[in-house]
């Protein structure tokens, strides 16, 4: 691949970094491993008076400033740092952890609006995330969330975010098995429950009588597939499989006991709303969670819940 200089960078979709010792030319640069807005395990190369030079496998350079640095760091070690664009577009290295990389989706709260668009709190101390106004659905207004995905713009290699969250989903037809586990990330409430992102892939939904837990907006969730519709959403499920939930209501039941001087006042004749106020689950599992706990001989049943 050619790669051209531009503004004395390096106009390349991959991470732009300082080859040590000289800037960066078409002769003496290559196609970087380091990779712009993901992490990055790095050797410490060099230290310098205002931090250390990282390093690759193929010896190219990026600076890790010096707050970041701890007394423990020495050269040779390797690190994993988070690799993103300054503010003059130089690619710099962080310990800190950003609420999103490059491909993600995430909730993101905006910090300021100005001409050329809303700034997100990305996580980082030096850095705030772009949403240019080409990339917002509705205005944006400083000190309101919202879900975004953050990607590398190809024209200015600058990594920002776009509101426009469909342009990014169902690129690919949905292929998941039945019960399959996927994460999921909680987006919009419906009429029918919840509108989630399966996988950073595809849209789904999470149905309002399947939730036995509190879920919001921006909560990024363990959930497993029930259906691929044919308009190629994903309905998906938080509840396990059966004997998974019921084993862990059972474990949680035993552990509330345990916490509670042995004995509860809930018992399989209890009502619905109360069962799922403590557990979180559905009065049927919560039945089947005592039965098994009473074969295995841990609890006695009557009118209350006792260790055995």
């Amino acid at each position: 691949m050619t790669i051209f200089v531009k503004n004395n960078l390096l106009s390349c979709p991959f991470l732009r970094v300082m080859c040590r010792n000289s800037k960066p030319t078409t002769q003496d640069c290559k196609l970087k491993t380091m990779k712009i807005g993901e992490y990055n395990e790095l050797r410490i190369n060099r230290t310098v008076d205002f931090g250390a030079y990282l390093i690759d496998d193929d010896t190219h350079e990026v600076l890790l400033p010096k707050r970041y640095l701890t007394p423990d760091m020495k050269v040779g070690d390797t690190i994993r740092v988070f690799v993103y664009n300054d503010s003059e577009n130089r690619p710099v290295a962080t310990t800190e952890v950003p609420k999103a990389v490059v491909g993600d989706f995430a909730l993101m709260r905006v910090k300021a609006v100005n001409k050329v668009g809303a700034f997100l709190d990305w996580g980082l101390t030096a850095k705030d995330l772009l949403v240019p106004f080409s990339e917002q659905r509705v205005d944006m207004q400083a000190g309101r969330s919202y879900i975004v995905r953050v990607y590398l713009d190809e024209a200015s290699h600058r990594i920002v975010a776009s509101a426009k969250l469909a342009k990014f989903l169902n690129l690919t037809e949905p292929d998941y098995y039945h019960r399959e586990r996927v994460e999921v990330l909680v987006v919009q409430r419906s009429d029918l429950g919840y509108r989630v992102i399966v996988d950073n892939a595809h849209w789904g939904q999470i149905y309002q009588n399947e939730i036995y837990q509190d879920v919001n907006i921006g909560d990024r969730l363990t959930a497993f597939v029930k259906q691929v519709r044919p308009d190629g959403k994903v309905d998906v499920t938080l509840a396990k499989i059966e004997k998974m939930r019921v084993d862990d209501l059972g474990d949680r039941i035993e552990q509330y006991l345990k916490e509670h001087g042995g004995e509860m006042t809930l018992t399989d004749k209890s009502s619905p709303e109360d069962i799922t106020k403590a557990f979180q689950c559905s009065k049927k599992d919560f039945k089947k969670a005592l039965g098994m706990l009473y074969k295995q001989q841990k609890v006695t049943l009557g009118d209350t819940v006792k260790l055995t």
